[in-house]
């Protein structure tokens, strides 16, 4: 069954992103109505994105920590991956918008208006972000949740594009050169593209079922190696990672004479072991015999016809 005890306080995670969202809209947008900065203004796009993005969030750590049912005996961890490739595709709709309305203060410039007290109010909602990002991103590594990182990284990509906001408005102030403040702004939408489709790519990954990382394979082979001394042989050794929750699954072999409560206990132990150096991971083993040939033929994902 799902680990709910993990995955229930998640949300209130997401409850604080919610909320930062919500504070750093009220900044920045007081900000852009102060100086007129279509820099500061791309940055309060950006922040109503965020809040859609924590809501999104919300409702998918919700889904994702029920525990399996009769539809969907492997849990409900997979909702993550919508979350973020919807808040992936939510970040490229604001680095349009910002391009959007950067374009024509390129051609037609306006001066900004008390710019200090404007840049003060943004360095604020930075500083709130900021926070917020590190709390969510070491939430996320902690409980392997690719919502919480990427709604961090996302918040993150926030943070550097206020920075940039900041330097744009900054040099206007000292230059009074007024298409310093649009050129920026487009140049932060380009960074939030990338941002955006890295998001997707992960979440891409994880819905075709990525295998768990190359360091946590090795683990488990060194456990299995421990057994292969012991005269015991594995294969169809599979792996993949389902947002929050990772799965095993190999045959292991035994020899003929072993009786079947003999077998199961040898399971048991490479089972226990594997999810010691993984925990929280779900393994599968499949039991056969060594002195079977048929045992051989099933090493690739589908069984070979006999």
């Amino acid at each position: 069954m799902l680990d709910t005890t993990k995955s229930t306080p998640l949300t209130r995670f997401a409850w604080l992103s919610v909320a930062a969202a919500i504070l750093t809209i009220a900044l920045k947008t007081v900000a852009y109505l102060l100086t007129g900065s279509v820099g500061l203004l791309s940055d309060a796009l950006e922040s109503i994105v965020n809040l859609v993005g924590a809501l999104i969030a919300l409702a998918m750590l919700t889904i994702a920590a029920r525990p399996p049912d009769e539809d969907h005996a492997y849990g409900h961890s997979k909702a993550e991956y919508f979350s973020s490739g919807v808040e992936g595709m939510l970040i490229l709709v604001a680095a349009v918008s910002i391009g959007v309305t950067a374009v024509p203060r390129i051609i037609t410039p306006r001066p900004l208006e008390q710019i200090g007290l404007g840049l003060a109010i943004s360095v604020a909602a930075s500083f709130v972000n900021l926070f917020v990002s590190i709390v969510l991103a070491r939430a996320g590594k902690k409980y392997h949740s690719i919502t919480l990182e990427s709604d961090a990284q996302h918040l993150m990509t926030d943070v550097w594009t206020s920075a940039g906001v900041l330097v744009g408005v900054g040099a206007v102030a000292i230059t009074g050169w007024e298409r310093l403040d649009p050129i920026v702004a487009i140049l932060v939408a380009g960074n939030i593209v990338w941002s955006g489709v890295r998001i997707m790519r992960k979440s891409a990954f994880g819905l075709m079922d990525t295998a768990l990382s190359a360091e946590e394979r090795n683990r488990i082979q060194k456990v299995l190696e421990t057994y292969i001394k012991r005269g015991i042989q594995y294969h169809a050794l599979r792996t993949r990672q389902s947002a929050a929750r990772k799965f095993v699954s190999l045959h292991v072999l035994v020899p003929g004479m072993w009786t079947v409560h003999q077998s199961h206990q040898l399971l048991e132990n490479i089972e226990a072991d594997i999810r010691n150096v993984l925990p929280g991971v779900t393994v599968f083993t499949h039991l056969e015999s060594l002195d079977d040939p048929s045992s051989w033929d099933d090493i690739n994902l589908d069984r070979k016809e006999i």
